[in-house]
């Protein structure tokens, strides 16, 4: 009996602690829409990534991007190392979304832990960019063609807006960052895309 009330004891202990280890990690969001590389990795659609496949809510970098935030080349990852495998081009491989130039296209994102919003911004990258290389603030167009304010305001669960894409043609990036409002951070998030 005793070695029975021990084992329940030791499992409610370990329940207890996956559950807060859980609740720590389960945070933040990406963009589901067009599909993010943190999410492609957590469908399991892309091979050999890392931490990234149980986290894909967690590119948490600094804010303030382009002017700060992650370096150059560790953008994708929000700059954290344990990410690098969203930095890395892939010899130009990830799986892109299909997009129009000049469509008006629905940005979704999806939170885990929905902190206030400052904004929304989206980035793209430049015409001639090299899709076989890291991503850098020269390969970016230096302001978003999109900015969504939002106000310090909560988001939902899942949020949707609607913004109108550059003209571009061939493989492109789009960057996606969710400014927090009420933390030095933001949140990263990288989507190929096909025009």
């Amino acid at each position: 009996m005793r070695k029975k009330i021990t084992a329940a004891a030791v499992g409610l202990v370990v329940a207890g602690t996956t559950v807060i280890a859980t609740g720590s990690a389960s945070s933040h969001g990406y963009t589901d829409s067009p599909i993010s590389r943190q999410k492609l990795c957590a469908n399991r659609t892309v091979p050999n990534c890392g931490d990234i496949q149980w986290e894909a809510q967690s590119v948490e970098g600094l804010k303030g991007f382009p002017a700060a935030g992650p370096a150059d080349g560790a953008i994708c990852a929000g700059g954290n190392g344990r990410f690098s495998q969203l930095d890395d081009p892939r010899g130009g491989n990830w799986p892109a979304t299909q997009v129009n130039s000049g469509q008006n296209y629905t940005f979704t994102w999806r939170f885990t832990a929905r902190h206030r919003a400052t904004d929304f911004k989206y980035f793209i990258t430049k015409p001639g960019w090299n899709p076989s290389q890291k991503l850098t603030r020269a390969a970016l167009e230096s302001q978003p063609f999109l900015t969504v304010p939002y106000g310090g305001v909560q988001p939902p669960e899942t949020l949707s807006h609607s913004g109108k894409l550059p003209a571009r043609s061939g493989k492109h990036v789009i960057l996606a960052v969710w400014t927090v409002h009420d933390t030095p951070n933001a949140f990263y998030a990288c989507s190929d895309v096909q025009f």
